[in-house]
């Protein structure tokens, strides 16, 4: 029982670091039209590696008797993978390149002389996977009697993106007008994508090499960690009650540089321009 009071007091201090360097990290505050959120189970990946995290730290607590690595190894089987990974920017970079490919092909369409709603529908078979479910329900939409404009609203807002809203909003233009020169403007809007994309690409590569030296040194960290937890004499301190406060205190601080290399990392999204509010207020107008 004496053994589990640091335990807590250790979490307790992991928890109030984090906190504390995600509080103190400034944040744009972006107007979004509410959304009806429902709580989603984990991520079946997540709960394997709690599962393995809670039977790794069950067995490092049977032969270390560090009550705290009940909690930390499933703590860091879980967090430590997505601290150092890239995170989103490459899920983003993908939908971008898949968002500049439709229109591309969007424009191909367009040349040919069909209309705005049959050239939609035709690039249905080829539209690339990452942007496949929003491009199939604005099909719906249309081929459903919807206004082509409610459509293209409901298609950025799905989007959720700047530049899904820069697209739309170009499409939405074309459906106003009905007039020629819609394609010329998506090929200058695909090759204004094109050059985003491949201006994010070498961003990530620069911001890949500190993300791979933190990766390495923490591995190299955990194992000597481990290693000297089993058979050394050098974290003999580290076993008592007050010792294991301590050695939570430097893997919390250790822990807090990872989030604030993470945040650092993370670059601030555009706002949108073509939402809820906008279209309220286009209506009124």
């Amino acid at each position: 029982m004496i053994v589990l009071v640091p335990a807590l007091a250790g979490a307790l201090i992991v928890g109030g670091v984090i906190a504390l360097v995600v509080g103190l990290t400034p944040s744009e505050v972006v107007q979004r039209p509410p959304r009806k959120r429902h709580l989603k189970p984990l991520p079946r990946q997540t709960q394997w590696l709690l599962a393995a995290g809670a039977i790794t730290g069950l067995i490092a607590v049977m032969v270390t008797g560090w009550a705290m690595a009940l909690l930390l190894v499933p703590i860091a089987f879980v967090g430590l993978p997505a601290l150092l990974s890239s995170g989103p920017a490459q899920t983003r970079i993908g939908r971008l390149e898949a968002m500049e490919e439709w229109t591309r092909s969007l424009a191909g369409v367009l040349t040919v002389g069909v209309g705005l709603e049959q050239a939609l529908v035709a690039t249905l078979r080829s539209t690339p996977a990452a942007i496949a479910p929003e491009v199939t329900r604005l099909v719906a939409r249309l081929r459903a009697r919807w206004s082509t404009e409610q459509a293209l609203r409901a298609f950025a807002d799905e989007l959720d993106d700047s530049t899904g809203d820069l697209v739309a909003a170009n499409l939405i233009l074309g459906a106003r007008r009905r007039g020629a020169g819609l394609a010329s403007v998506l090929d200058g809007l695909a090759e204004s994508v094109a050059a985003d994309v491949r201006a994010r690409r070498q961003v990530e590569a620069d911001r890949a090499k500190p993300r791979a030296t933190a990766r390495w040194v923490t591995i190299i960290s955990a194992s000597v960690l481990v290693v000297l937890a089993v058979s050394g004499t050098y974290v003999e301190p580290y076993r008592s009650p007050f010792g294991q406060v301590i050695l939570v205190g430097l893997l919390a601080a250790y822990i807090s540089l990872l989030v604030w290399m993470k945040r650092m990392a993370i670059g601030r999204e555009l706002p949108r321009f073509l939402g809820a509010r906008i279209a309220r207020t286009g209506d009124a107008a």
